[in-house]
């Protein structure tokens, strides 16, 4: 127990003073301020699905902190291309610098050069400047932000979502005889949006919220928060507690090992993570892990994804370069269709959706997403698939 708090203690600090810097996530973190334009458009360009379509790729070249991801995402989306059978797909890439004002001006750049769908900008901030200047000639963005309060009009976000996530677990909960959850989450900004979307999933698949607890970001905070979980969720009747902490914060260890000692019975409760635990192995050692649910894209395809981006480029993918190829594979599977409407919202909206470097996913007419997802928990510290990824829309698991 000390030792974890220790480690904790350290870890904390310094996560406090990257969260005062805004520089919690490689993509983007969501911000309070809902910029969207509501529904998707249903408009776009006509194509000549007979020739060279071409298709902007909008990428932080120039920007040291994300240079990197910017080569992965190019790299994706290239692998894409190479995959596509009877589709010719044109890309060029331009500059954002990680900057609105560039990306804004390379969206019309791209556009008056003769792109008819625009993939990137890396941040939701970037990909709303560049969505709006070409809103009027009716050019659908695809941004690789997972920021729903963006989403809307011509712009629509490939990041996967905590709704999405949400919704598969409450859903799965349900169906597992689980339906009064009491939320934890912490008081900063990807906190709150965590608590939102469980809140809207709940909702959506007739599950009670039973109780919602914060705690801020410190080791009192967290400590003091865990030690009272299992009162506030007693009290409340509930029969699970949903985390939104992400694995990767050293409040996670501190939470799965406090919890239960303090009352918060793994065999009781139902614990479930907003977040992919699996990225972070070491926390199925910890107490609060055994029986756990969180998700996870389906791992056949991730992994034959990752071994060919590999073996073309010689080093493992970004975790988000994925995004490039789901984006390419999503416009190469409509322009096959023949179709000139193929890169109007109308398309891109398809009830069928698209395969990709994850499996199945869609675009939603509110401009965010859906995708397939793997309900997964942990036995003797190792993961276990509960329920697979479905893979099409048309059976179990949506």
């Amino acid at each position: 127990m000390f030792a974890v708090l220790n480690r904790a203690r350290k870890a904390l600090c310094t996560a406090a003073v990257v969260a005062s810097a805004g520089l919690l996530a490689a993509c983007d973190v969501p911000t309070m301020t809902d910029l969207g334009g509501g529904s998707a458009g249903r408009g776009g360009p006509d194509i000549d699905p007979g020739a060279p379509v071409r298709v902007a790729l909008l990428v932080p070249q120039s920007d040291s902190g994300a240079a990197s991801i910017a080569r992965d995402l190019e790299n994706a989306a290239r692998l894409a291309i190479a995959d596509l059978d009877g589709v010719n797909i044109e890309l060029a890439v331009y500059d954002t610098a990680g900057s609105g004002a560039t990306a804004a001006a390379q969206a019309q750049r791209a556009v008056d050069e003769g792109a008819k769908i625009i993939l990137g900008p890396l941040r939701g901030e970037v990909a709303v400047e560049a969505s709006k200047v070409v809103a009027d000639e009716g050019i659908n963005v695809l941004a690789f932000s997972n920021n729903p309060s963006i989403a809307g009009g011509n712009l629509f976000v490939l990041g996967p979502t905590f709704e999405n996530t949400a919704d598969r677990l409450l859903g799965y909960a349900r169906r597992q005889g689980r339906n009064k959850v009491a939320i934890l989450h912490s008081d900063d900004v990807p906190g709150q949006f965590g608590r939102n979307a469980i809140q809207q999933a709940a909702s959506q698949n007739g599950v009670s919220v039973a109780a919602v607890q914060s705690y801020p970001l410190s080791v009192d905070g967290v400590t003091n928060a865990a030690q009272g979980m299992a009162q506030v969720a007693s009290n409340a009747g509930a029969d699970s507690v949903f985390i939104t902490t992400d694995a990767t914060n050293a409040a996670m260890p501190l939470l799965l090992q406090v919890m239960p000692e303090n009352g918060l019975d793994p065999s009781t409760y139902q614990y479930i993570g907003l977040t992919r635990w699996d990225v972070k192995p070491e926390l199925f050692s910890y107490p609060g892990a055994e029986g756990a649910w969180f998700t996870l894209p389906n791992q056949a395809m991730q992994q034959n994804f990752s071994a060919r981006f590999s073996a073309a480029y010689g080093a493992s993918p970004h975790p988000l370069a994925g995004l490039a190829f789901d984006g390419i594979a999503a416009v190469g599977a409509l322009v096959k269709q023949g179709r000139r409407d193929a890169l109007t919202g109308r398309a891109l909206t398809q009830s069928a959706g698209f395969q990709g470097t994850g499996g199945v996913f869609r675009l939603k007419s509110d401009g965010t997403n859906q995708r397939g997802l793997a309900v997964a928990t942990v036995r003797n510290n190792q993961m276990v698939i509960l329920d697979p990824a479905p893979s099409s829309f048309s059976g179990a698991g949506f």
